[in-house]
Protein backbone atom coordinates (compact mmCIF):
# COMPACT_ATOMS: atom_id res chain seq x y z
CA UNK A 1 0.00 0.00 0.00
CA UNK A 2 1.25 3.54 -0.71
CA UNK A 3 -0.07 6.36 1.53
CA UNK A 4 0.35 10.12 0.76
CA UNK A 5 -0.27 12.54 3.85
CA UNK A 6 -0.57 16.17 3.22
CA UNK A 7 2.32 16.05 0.81
CA UNK A 8 3.47 19.77 -0.31
CA UNK A 9 6.97 20.15 -2.61
CA UNK A 10 8.30 23.09 -4.34
CA UNK A 11 11.26 23.87 -6.54
CA UNK A 12 12.92 27.53 -4.57
CA UNK A 13 9.69 30.03 -5.16
CA UNK A 14 7.95 27.51 -7.37
CA UNK A 15 5.04 25.86 -5.73
CA UNK A 16 4.87 22.43 -7.61
CA UNK A 17 2.80 20.20 -5.11
CA UNK A 18 -0.08 21.18 -2.34
CA UNK A 19 -1.42 18.81 0.38
CA UNK A 20 -1.73 15.49 -1.34
CA UNK A 21 -3.34 13.26 0.61
CA UNK A 22 -4.31 9.76 -0.93
CA UNK A 23 -4.18 6.13 -0.57
CA UNK A 24 -3.07 3.36 -3.42
CA UNK A 25 -4.27 -0.19 -2.06
CA UNK A 26 -2.28 -3.10 -2.19
CA UNK A 27 -2.46 -4.40 -6.12
CA UNK A 28 -4.19 -1.73 -7.30
CA UNK A 29 -3.36 0.88 -10.47
CA UNK A 30 -3.74 4.83 -9.30
CA UNK A 31 -3.87 6.52 -12.87
CA UNK A 32 -2.58 9.80 -12.35
CA UNK A 33 -3.06 12.63 -14.58
CA UNK A 34 -2.99 16.63 -15.19
CA UNK A 35 -1.89 19.20 -17.22
CA UNK A 36 2.27 19.74 -17.85
CA UNK A 37 3.91 21.17 -14.77
CA UNK A 38 1.26 20.13 -12.03
CA UNK A 39 3.89 18.13 -10.14
CA UNK A 40 2.77 14.43 -11.44
CA UNK A 41 6.54 13.44 -12.12
CA UNK A 42 7.71 15.21 -9.23
CA UNK A 43 5.03 12.61 -7.00
CA UNK A 44 6.82 9.60 -7.96
CA UNK A 45 10.28 10.69 -6.94
CA UNK A 46 9.02 11.66 -3.62
CA UNK A 47 7.20 8.36 -3.31
CA UNK A 48 9.93 6.37 -4.85
CA UNK A 49 12.57 8.30 -2.25
CA UNK A 50 14.80 10.44 -4.77
CA UNK A 51 13.38 13.80 -3.02
CA UNK A 52 12.43 14.54 0.20
CA UNK A 53 9.36 16.44 0.16
CA UNK A 54 9.31 19.66 1.88
CA UNK A 55 6.59 19.56 3.91
CA UNK A 56 4.30 15.73 4.65
CA UNK A 57 5.03 12.39 3.39
CA UNK A 58 4.60 9.42 1.81
CA UNK A 59 4.61 5.49 3.29
CA UNK A 60 5.48 2.52 1.14
CA UNK A 61 4.13 -0.70 2.68
CA UNK A 62 5.80 -3.79 0.88
CA UNK A 63 2.95 -6.35 0.40
CA UNK A 64 5.82 -9.16 0.30
CA UNK A 65 9.32 -9.47 2.46
CA UNK A 66 11.21 -10.68 -0.48
CA UNK A 67 10.55 -7.99 -2.73
CA UNK A 68 12.05 -4.37 -3.73
CA UNK A 69 9.51 -1.85 -2.19
CA UNK A 70 9.69 0.49 -5.52
CA UNK A 71 10.93 0.56 -9.01
CA UNK A 72 11.06 2.60 -12.04
CA UNK A 73 9.49 2.74 -15.82
CA UNK A 74 10.62 5.89 -17.22
CA UNK A 75 9.65 7.47 -20.82
CA UNK A 76 12.71 7.17 -21.92
CA UNK A 77 14.24 3.51 -21.19
CA UNK A 78 17.80 4.97 -20.17
CA UNK A 79 19.81 1.43 -21.17
CA UNK A 80 23.82 1.05 -21.63
CA UNK A 81 24.58 1.06 -25.13
CA UNK A 82 27.56 -1.35 -24.36
CA UNK A 83 25.43 -3.81 -22.63
CA UNK A 84 23.39 -6.52 -24.37
CA UNK A 85 19.36 -6.97 -22.96
CA UNK A 86 20.31 -9.42 -20.78
CA UNK A 87 23.06 -7.39 -19.51
CA UNK A 88 20.97 -3.97 -18.65
CA UNK A 89 18.01 -6.53 -17.40
CA UNK A 90 20.59 -7.84 -14.92
CA UNK A 91 22.25 -4.77 -13.94
CA UNK A 92 19.77 -3.93 -10.73
CA UNK A 93 21.04 -7.50 -9.37
CA UNK A 94 24.24 -7.22 -9.55
CA UNK A 95 25.11 -6.00 -6.21
CA UNK A 96 22.25 -8.54 -4.35
CA UNK A 97 24.48 -11.33 -3.38
CA UNK A 98 22.52 -13.76 -5.78
CA UNK A 99 24.36 -16.80 -7.03
CA UNK A 100 25.21 -16.46 -10.50
CA UNK A 101 22.88 -19.13 -11.63
CA UNK A 102 20.00 -17.59 -9.68
CA UNK A 103 20.79 -14.06 -11.38
CA UNK A 104 20.80 -15.72 -14.81
CA UNK A 105 17.40 -17.69 -13.99
CA UNK A 106 16.16 -14.33 -13.02
CA UNK A 107 16.74 -12.20 -15.47
CA UNK A 108 15.33 -14.86 -18.32
CA UNK A 109 12.28 -14.84 -16.66
CA UNK A 110 11.71 -11.42 -17.06
CA UNK A 111 12.78 -11.00 -20.54
CA UNK A 112 10.21 -14.21 -21.08
CA UNK A 113 7.75 -12.19 -19.43
CA UNK A 114 8.06 -9.33 -22.04
CA UNK A 115 8.12 -11.52 -25.30
CA UNK A 116 12.01 -10.59 -25.52
CA UNK A 117 13.93 -14.37 -24.70
CA UNK A 118 15.03 -14.44 -28.45
CA UNK A 119 16.59 -11.21 -28.17
CA UNK A 120 18.56 -11.28 -24.89
CA UNK A 121 21.76 -11.36 -26.81
CA UNK A 122 21.35 -8.27 -29.00
CA UNK A 123 21.91 -4.43 -28.29
CA UNK A 124 19.96 -1.85 -27.67
CA UNK A 125 21.17 -0.26 -31.03
CA UNK A 126 19.74 -3.36 -32.70
CA UNK A 127 16.00 -2.89 -31.08
CA UNK A 128 13.07 -1.14 -31.86
CA UNK A 129 11.70 1.90 -29.60
CA UNK A 130 8.97 -0.82 -28.27
CA UNK A 131 11.76 -3.14 -27.80
CA UNK A 132 13.99 -0.90 -25.76
CA UNK A 133 11.27 -0.11 -23.62
CA UNK A 134 10.29 -3.72 -23.04
CA UNK A 135 13.74 -4.13 -21.50
CA UNK A 136 13.00 -1.02 -19.14
CA UNK A 137 10.32 -2.60 -17.97
CA UNK A 138 11.99 -6.50 -17.87
CA UNK A 139 14.90 -4.52 -16.05
CA UNK A 140 12.01 -2.94 -13.67
CA UNK A 141 10.06 -6.63 -13.05
CA UNK A 142 13.47 -8.41 -12.18
CA UNK A 143 14.08 -6.95 -8.87
CA UNK A 144 10.66 -8.08 -8.31
CA UNK A 145 8.86 -4.62 -7.16
CA UNK A 146 5.98 -4.01 -4.61
CA UNK A 147 5.37 -0.89 -5.93
CA UNK A 148 5.71 -0.41 -9.82
CA UNK A 149 6.32 3.76 -10.53
CA UNK A 150 5.44 4.51 -14.22
CA UNK A 151 6.35 7.80 -15.23
CA UNK A 152 4.69 8.17 -18.79
CA UNK A 153 6.31 4.95 -19.97
CA UNK A 154 4.65 4.95 -23.91
CA UNK A 155 4.64 8.77 -24.30
CA UNK A 156 7.86 8.17 -26.72
CA UNK A 157 6.52 5.30 -28.72
CA UNK A 158 4.04 5.29 -31.89
CA UNK A 159 0.26 4.47 -31.49
CA UNK A 160 0.42 0.86 -32.47
CA UNK A 161 3.77 0.10 -29.94
CA UNK A 162 1.70 1.96 -27.05
CA UNK A 163 -1.19 0.05 -27.19
CA UNK A 164 0.85 -3.44 -27.63
CA UNK A 165 2.79 -2.44 -24.80
CA UNK A 166 -0.42 -1.00 -22.52
CA UNK A 167 -1.45 -4.41 -23.24
CA UNK A 168 1.62 -5.89 -21.92
CA UNK A 169 1.22 -4.04 -18.90
CA UNK A 170 -2.10 -5.21 -18.18
CA UNK A 171 -1.24 -8.51 -18.59
CA UNK A 172 1.35 -8.37 -16.30
CA UNK A 173 -0.26 -7.36 -13.71
CA UNK A 174 -3.31 -9.97 -14.31
CA UNK A 175 -0.10 -12.84 -13.98
CA UNK A 176 1.12 -11.18 -10.56
CA UNK A 177 -0.68 -8.30 -9.71
CA UNK A 178 1.11 -5.28 -8.47
CA UNK A 179 0.91 -1.56 -6.60
CA UNK A 180 1.12 0.60 -9.45
CA UNK A 181 1.24 4.59 -10.03
CA UNK A 182 0.94 5.44 -13.50
CA UNK A 183 1.47 8.70 -14.68
CA UNK A 184 0.09 9.74 -17.94
CA UNK A 185 -1.32 12.18 -20.26
CA UNK A 186 -3.83 10.47 -21.78
CA UNK A 187 -7.25 10.22 -20.49
CA UNK A 188 -7.45 6.64 -22.98
CA UNK A 189 -4.64 5.18 -21.36
CA UNK A 190 -6.10 6.37 -17.56
CA UNK A 191 -8.88 4.49 -18.18
CA UNK A 192 -7.49 1.80 -19.62
CA UNK A 193 -4.88 0.29 -17.00
CA UNK A 194 -6.18 2.68 -13.44
CA UNK A 195 -8.59 1.12 -11.31
CA UNK A 196 -9.00 5.09 -10.07
CA UNK A 197 -7.51 7.89 -11.88
CA UNK A 198 -6.28 10.76 -9.99
CA UNK A 199 -7.13 14.29 -11.72
CA UNK A 200 -4.17 16.74 -10.50
CA UNK A 201 -4.99 20.84 -10.98
CA UNK A 202 -2.16 23.15 -13.04
CA UNK A 203 0.45 23.56 -11.02
CA UNK A 204 0.80 23.56 -7.81
CA UNK A 205 -1.11 19.89 -8.10
CA UNK A 206 -3.62 19.36 -6.01
CA UNK A 207 -5.92 16.35 -6.32
CA UNK A 208 -9.43 18.12 -8.30
CA UNK A 209 -11.15 14.86 -8.00
CA UNK A 210 -10.71 11.12 -8.14
CA UNK A 211 -12.26 8.92 -11.11
CA UNK A 212 -13.31 5.41 -10.02
CA UNK A 213 -13.23 3.14 -13.28
CA UNK A 214 -15.86 0.29 -12.47
CA UNK A 215 -14.82 -2.50 -14.45
CA UNK A 216 -12.56 -5.02 -15.15
CA UNK A 217 -9.43 -4.42 -16.66
CA UNK A 218 -9.97 -7.25 -19.38
CA UNK A 219 -13.54 -5.69 -19.89
CA UNK A 220 -12.12 -2.32 -21.13
CA UNK A 221 -13.09 -1.35 -24.42
CA UNK A 222 -13.08 2.13 -25.66
CA UNK A 223 -16.68 2.10 -26.60
CA UNK A 224 -17.58 0.26 -23.57
CA UNK A 225 -20.25 3.04 -21.92
CA UNK A 226 -18.58 3.16 -18.72
CA UNK A 227 -15.36 4.18 -20.16
CA UNK A 228 -16.79 6.23 -22.81
CA UNK A 229 -18.01 8.32 -19.86
CA UNK A 230 -15.15 7.76 -17.31
CA UNK A 231 -12.81 9.54 -20.44
CA UNK A 232 -15.26 12.03 -21.24
CA UNK A 233 -15.39 12.90 -17.49
CA UNK A 234 -11.70 13.25 -17.23
CA UNK A 235 -11.36 15.55 -20.53
CA UNK A 236 -13.32 17.60 -18.60
CA UNK A 237 -11.66 17.90 -15.85
CA UNK A 238 -8.69 18.50 -17.62
CA UNK A 239 -9.65 20.91 -19.81
CA UNK A 240 -11.43 23.00 -17.30
CA UNK A 241 -9.10 25.47 -15.25
CA UNK A 242 -11.20 25.90 -12.58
Amino acid sequence: MIEVDGLSHAYGPLPVLQDLTMQVADHEILAVLGPSGCGKSTLLRLIGGLELPQSGETRVHPARTDSTPTTYIFQDPTLLPWRTAAGNVALPLEHRGLPPAERAARVAEALARVNLTEFAEHYPRDLSGGMRQRVSVARALVVRPAVLLMDEPLASLDELTRESLLADLIRLWHETPYTGLYVTHSPSEAVRIGHRVVVLTPRPGRIRAIVPIDVPVDKRTESHPTIAAARQRIWELVGDPA
